[in-house]
């Protein structure tokens, strides 16, 4: 059943010469039957034969096929050839028309000439029986057929469209949504790029410094290279915690054994910070204005990271005897940060240009956090020397 359905969808216009070929017999079995003249019998003949090519070509070519069936009705007025089983190509034709994608003037005069049909055909041929009122009868009878090929055929057009119209919003739903998952992942990919550049550097940064530190007193100072090993360990397993803390994210189907991933930094832990910057050989002078209180994650989160990446610039490009300042304010309606040192700073293309061949991405990261959390971030030499971050970040209710 399923093959034959399918070779009656291919093949159309095979299925509507069948039709019109069962048509067209049946109505010459009329023409023959019929006692008329010899005459008219052959007009009713070719009329009965150009209906049944209008039911093989509908669908090939419909506007062509109503207008060859109008011609023919008028033909057979004209000819006094009488209704006929032909006719019902006029029904199919109709609905075709009105069924079709294609100009609305020929679904228009489709549904004109069908509700004109059977009033013409009583005008031309009346009953001879029943008066004026069986006439009257007897044509709404008959147009009831053409009006429900009509309406038919309109119900089905509109139906296509309805579903045309239902793919092409699921389709563009589906671009949609392709294009979300690819800002997302994007976004995601930007996102683990900043966490992985700020643990990286930060740590790696502290115990290349210590590590350097410990080879040049080894020898000469015992206490001091053992603190600075001590100092190494303790920043390789906070690097470590932190790594395992993204993987932990990544890792979306596993939880690790104790049940909980380390949690992401806060502004709490900048003192850490800042402490573990001063045991790294930094001085670094800290304080926090205002009334602490409790900030949304994003915003703890920038924060942190704003001071960590400012600092370990500063141990990168500031020099041996540079000194660094940080500064939290809590506002109303904002925290405010300014990292400061006294060092040399950054070379210009690393902080405004974001730097180049792999460099500057620090502060690149830094913008895009601030950007985020919907605050704003400078950054640049001050005017007595070093180099000065400040940044403003919107508080909103923590939830």
């Amino acid at each position: 059943m399923q093959r034959l359905y399918d070779f009656i969808r291919r093949h159309p216009t095979g299925v509507d010469t069948f039709w019109a070929v069962v048509l067209f017999g049946f109505s010459m079995l009329w023409v023959i039957d019929v006692p008329v003249g010899v005459e008219t019998q052959w007009s009713a003949g070719f009329i009965v034969l150009l209906l049944s090519v209008v039911v093989a070509l509908r669908r090939r070519m419909p506007e062509k096929m109503l207008i060859l069936a109008a011609l023919l009705g008028a033909a057979q007025l004209a000819l006094d050839v009488d209704v006929n089983p032909g006719d019902f190509a006029m029904l199919v034709i109709i609905y075709t028309v009105a069924a079709h994608d294609g100009a609305r003037w020929t679904s228009r005069l489709a549904l004109a000439g069908g509700m004109s049909a059977a009033t013409l055909a009583q005008l031309r041929w009346p009953e001879e029986e029943g008066g004026v009122g069986g006439r009257i009868f007897v044509t709404i009878v008959m147009t009831v057929p053409f009006a429900l090929a009509w309406v038919l055929g309109d119900s089905i057009r509109t139906r296509r469209a309805y579903f045309a119209q239902l793919e092409e919003r699921a389709t563009r739903l589906e671009k949609e949504r392709e294009a979300q998952a690819k800002v997302a992942v994007a976004a995601e990919r930007a996102r683990i790029a900043r966490e992985l550049h700020d643990v990286v550097a930060h740590n790696v940064s502290v115990m290349v410094v210590q590590a350097d530190g410990a080879a040049y007193v080894l020898d000469a100072a015992p206490d001091q290279a053992k603190q600075a090993l001590e100092t190494i360990s303790s920043t390789g397993r906070q690097a470590l915690a932190e790594m395992r803390r993204l993987l932990g994210v990544l890792r979306t189907g596993d939880a690790p054994e104790s049940g909980e991933y380390v949690p992401q930094p806060d502004v709490q832990q900048i003192e850490d910070l800042v402490e573990q910057v001063r045991r790294a050989g930094l001085t670094v002078d800290f304080k926090i204005e205002g009334t602490p209180r409790p900030l949304p994650s994003g915003v703890e989160l920038t924060a942190y990271r704003i001071v960590q990446e400012a600092l370990t610039n500063t141990r990168k490009h500031g020099g041996p005897e540079a000194g660094a300042s940080v500064r939290l304010v809590y506002f109303d309606d904002g925290l405010g940060l300014l990292v400061e040192d006294d060092g040399r700073g950054s070379a210009h293309e690393l902080y405004e240009d974001g730097g180049a061949d792999g460099k500057g991405h620090g502060m690149i990261g830094m913008r895009e956090r601030v950007g985020m959390v919907g605050g704003t971030l400078d950054a640049g030499p001050r005017p007595g020397g070093g180099f000065r971050i400040s940044a403003l970040l919107p508080l909103k209710p923590a939830h």
